[in-house]
């Protein structure tokens, strides 16, 4: 395996989100993360109602610590990672059939890093990143889908102002470019965001200009990128502020910088822009938590809030449904995804209290039913 420090950058479509749903009210199968230090044995599917917001249980299957999830885009694959902070932290391949929500675990390799905490994959590789490991894992993928051991580990940094949370290197989430030739990684105890070019052998670092750097004690957290592609937004986890961002050719520039967290609860966790575009959404944890919501300008990519929702406690992860009609919030220490109807024109949440009650949830992630 070839192990690679970010280090090295300074000399030279993802987790929990929806796939295209053709509509229909019975359209959407809903698959749920979860922690199982608990009551949960690992990953759950149902069936969700685009009319009423109810659903249902259709299988489950057992995994350790199957936290954040993502399906290949012919559907038939699943990929979770097990997050644990040993040797036995793992990424999980497994048949899926959107239809019947059936799960079989098909394989199993070691990520060579602690906690993988997020995993994406573009159909040519799968990647992990890993906490506590401080790394990316990159597992190439054969044509069939079917997962390669990890052939490649990039190493984080550590040199953020916060001598407990960012006292060594994390690294919290990938993000695939719109145009497929990028990936960008949250840097989280760097207080930056790192490029690599997408190559026919997996992974390269970029050169040094590539970096971009956020605000001093930040704690880079999720990113996520506009419908369209010309912008992104990243959240920080322990500034609770929202960088908005241009895109264009593997460039990201600055282009605001705006709160999401106004307690100062250094804990704001996942972001997610509405399929049409029009508004970005935000979760805080540890006070106050919910999620804070706002306007997006549909030229210029910048953000005015529009409102605050509050939630159960620690919405670590959320989905929007692939027609934007629903934002269900993963819940994790109320053992609850709460169910919200979304206003298309104010952007604003509504509680259908059609609770989904699932012992530590953490990742959402709805594709389409055949």
């Amino acid at each position: 395996m070839r192990t690679l420090p970010f280090l090295l950058l300074a000399c030279c479509m993802g987790a929990c989100t929806s796939r295209p749903s053709s509509g229909g009210a019975d359209g959407l199968t809903l698959l749920v993360g979860t922690y199982t230090n608990g009551n949960s044995h690992g990953i759950y599917t149902f069936r969700f109602n685009g009319n009423t917001g109810e659903s249902r249980l259709l299988d489950s299957i057992a995994l350790p610590n199957p936290s954040f999830l993502t399906v290949s885009a012919d559907l038939k694959h699943v990929y979770a990672v097990s997050e644990m902070n040993d040797s036995s932290a793992m990424l999980n391949l497994l048949a899926f059939d959107p239809a019947g929500g059936k799960l079989r675990l098909l394989d199993r390799h070691p990520t060579f890093g602690t906690d993988p905490c997020h995993v994406a994959t573009d159909g040519h590789m799968v990647l992990t990143a890993n906490y506590s490991g401080g790394s990316i894992s990159v597992f190439p993928l054969h044509a069939d889908g079917t997962t390669a051991p990890a052939d490649t580990l990039f190493h984080g940094m550590a040199n953020g102002l916060d001598s407990v949370r960012q006292n060594e290197p994390h690294v919290h989430c990938t993000a695939f470019s719109p145009d497929g030739r990028y990936v960008f990684a949250t840097d989280f105890s760097a207080d930056r965001l790192l490029r690599f070019d997408v190559t026919e052998n997996g992974l390269s670092p970029s050169p040094d200009s590539t970096i971009v750097s956020v605000n001093p004690d930040s704690g880079p957290r999720h990113l996520t990128f506009s419908p369209d592609g010309r912008h992104a937004y990243l959240i920080g986890e322990l500034s609770g502020c929202v960088t908005a961002f241009a895109y264009e050719a593997g460039r990201l520039t600055p282009i605001q910088t705006i709160a999401a967290d106004t307690t100062g609860a250094r804990g704001s966790a996942d972001i997610h822009v509405s399929p049409d575009g029009q508004f970005l959404y935000a979760s805080n944890r540890l006070q106050n938590d919910g999620i804070a919501i706002f306007a997006i300008h549909p030229q210029k990519g910048t953000l005015t809030p529009a409102g605050y929702q509050p939630t159960g406690k620690h919405p670590r992860n959320f989905g929007i449904t692939p027609d934007g009609k629903y934002l269900l919030a993963a819940c994790r220490d109320d053992n609850v995804i709460q169910v919200y109807r979304r206003d298309n024109r104010t952007g604003l949440l509504n509680d259908t209290h059609q609770d989904i009650h699932v012992d530590k949830p953490v990742c959402i992630v709805f594709v389409n039913k055949p």
